[in-house]
């Protein structure tokens, strides 16, 4: 499997932005998907997941401004970040099977 992270960028506080995991090379909708994030200078943590059957579950630093969601006909994974805060900037990454996407970088700053 190969995972493909994109969809970051500067955003200001409060504002939104929607990353994009896209697999290739694997039976995607049967796997799931994680996100996951590292801010400066922190460790990775665990952000969000969604099973293949759509069950989906956060960190509840994110509970009801993130958003994870699945196209299986795509293969894609997408997470939709909403109130964004300056907290929030991080390195974006997606893994799916233990294989780890190359990361979105992620700023958020007025």
């Amino acid at each position: 499997v190969q995972l493909q992270a994109s969809g970051g960028g500067l955003v200001q506080p409060g504002g939104s932005l929607r990353l994009s995991c896209a697999a290739s090379g694997t039976i995607f909708s049967k796997n799931a998907v994680d996100w996951y994030r590292q801010a400066p200078g922190k460790q990775r943590e665990f952000v969000a997941f969604v099973t293949s059957g759509g069950y989906t579950d956060y960190a509840d630093s994110v509970k009801g401004r993130f958003t994870i969601s699945r196209d299986n006909a795509k293969n894609t994974v997408y997470l939709r970040m909403n109130s964004l805060k300056p907290e929030d900037t991080a390195v974006y990454y997606c893994n799916s099977l233990g294989v780890w996407g190359q990361g979105t970088l992620v700023t958020v700053s007025s």
